[in-house]
């Protein structure tokens, strides 16, 4: 946006103002695209923003200029809180198929809800739309398998989101506390229901997937949950959990959430606090009261044309991510919690390990040991030779310590042993055989 301000002071025998000083203020926005002052109701539709005129006597020009200020700005301010709240209104009755009618675009048509292609299927969420390379920022039951083009999206009469098979079968979609009367697709990418008084009953910004997006919360209690790969977005390994006593961490799914089991943890006070994202990429936390208690990213990213995100990936880092609307690109990581690929703990599955080559995540697996699936390393290592009696018939060991240097390890010991010397130790395994 490009503001000007103009004041020029006439003379005291000026017959076309007088004495009075005239404060012109004109404004570009290709975002707002809106009339100010008119009185009329407001066309969204409009080219530009006119022009802005304060006429104030010239001996309260001191006092009146910081007032015209803050009307000004307060103007311009409530201008572009209108922009980001335009919703295409849904009705009772409308339905969408993956093939034709797919999805309920938003105003600009940055946004849509409906149908997006998922493996050999299809499946429903939120996703940009206005670019070449469709991103999903939210997905609805994104454990469920990919449905046919033959399914239908239905925003039933009694006000229910609902998905039907050709055989008849309906799945809910959302789960709202009330029928809705009402849906609408938003410019800032929120799908929302609401009730008869127009109260919202249900928004996708309430129950994020993997995706954060700028204006949007992940409150006291919320997570996201990393996807199982780029371009399959069931649910993943990595949580990113705001926990209710104030603090924001990431585990592995299914661990204990305690500090063993933590890799991100940036210590805050207090509970009730939200994790907060804004247009230029600022990552923060507040808490009850709308105080900044910690600045995860300082922003300052570009805004204009451009979109900036945050999301968590399937390797268990979070990032941010920004996009040029205008340019046919890919989305570029400007900011990630960790540079260390390996520090997501888990990230191997059982009997594997992590190392970093050229800045690079890479999986072994244990000596012995092989990939249960090639090519998908979080699903472990397993034996490769056959587990036989741990003694030959002369009670003999027949097997080996092999040593890993620089390697951390879950402490779960079955056993401890009060012994000090590393060969010693070696001994009492080999001895252990039961």
């Amino acid at each position: 946006m490009a503001v000007q301000m103009v004041a020029t002071k006439m003379e005291k025998g000026d017959q076309r103002q007088g004495n009075a000083v005239d404060f012109m203020a004109r404004l570009s926005c290709s975002v707002c695209l809106a009339r100010l002052l008119e009185t009329k109701e407001i066309d969204w539709s409009a080219g530009t923003i006119d022009i802005l005129i304060l006429t104030l006597p010239y001996h309260t020009r001191a006092k009146s200029l910081s007032m015209a200020s803050i009307i000004f700005f307060l103007l311009l301010a409530l201008s572009f809180a209108a922009s980001a709240q335009r919703e295409t209104n849904i009705t009772l009755g409308s339905s969408l198929t993956p093939i034709t009618n797919s999805s309920w675009l938003s105003p600009s048509g940055l946004y849509a809800f409906g149908f997006f292609r998922q493996r050999d299927g299809y499946s429903i969420g939120v996703f940009l739309s206005g670019i070449s390379q469709k991103t999903v920022v939210w997905a609805a039951r994104r454990d469920d398998a990919p449905v046919p083009s033959n399914a239908t999206l239905l925003f039933t009469r009694n006000g229910r989101v609902v998905l039907t098979s050709a055989q008849g079968g309906e799945t809910s979609i959302v789960s709202a506390s009330q029928p809705a009367s009402l849906a609408s697709m938003s410019d800032s990418g929120n799908f929302v229901l609401y009730n008869s008084d127009r109260e919202i009953i249900w928004q996708s910004f309430d129950h994020p997937t993997d995706t954060l997006l700028p204006t949007q919360q992940l409150r006291a209690g919320a997570e996201l949950v990393s996807p199982v790969s780029e371009t399959e977005l069931s649910t993943g390994i990595y949580l990113l959990k705001m926990q209710t006593d104030g603090n924001l961490v990431q585990y592995p799914v299914n661990t204990p959430d305690t500090a063993t089991y933590a890799y991100f943890d940036p210590k805050s006070n207090g509970g009730d606090v939200t994790l907060n994202l804004d247009p230029d990429g600022r990552l923060y936390l507040l808490n009850s009261t709308g105080f900044n208690i910690k600045n995860i990213t300082d922003g300052g990213y570009p805004t204009k044309e451009t979109i900036n995100m945050m999301k968590l990936d399937a390797d268990g880092i979070f990032r941010l991510y920004s996009q040029n609307l205008t340019l046919n690109g890919n989305w570029s990581a400007v900011w990630s919690s960790t540079s260390d690929k390996c520090q997501p703990k888990g990230s191997c599955g059982l009997n594997g390990y992590c190392v970093v080559k050229d800045q690079e995540a890479e999986c072994i697996c244990l000596p012995g040991f092989k990939f249960v699936t090639q090519g998908n390393w979080t699903s472990g290592c397993k034996r490769d030779f056959n587990a036989e009696s741990c003694e030959d018939k002369n009670g003999s060991s027949t097997y080996t310590m092999e040593e890993l240097s620089n390697t951390v390890w879950e402490d779960v010991s079955y056993s401890v042993l009060s012994l000090t010397m590393k060969d010693n130790c070696k001994q009492a395994c080999l001895e252990d055989c039961n």
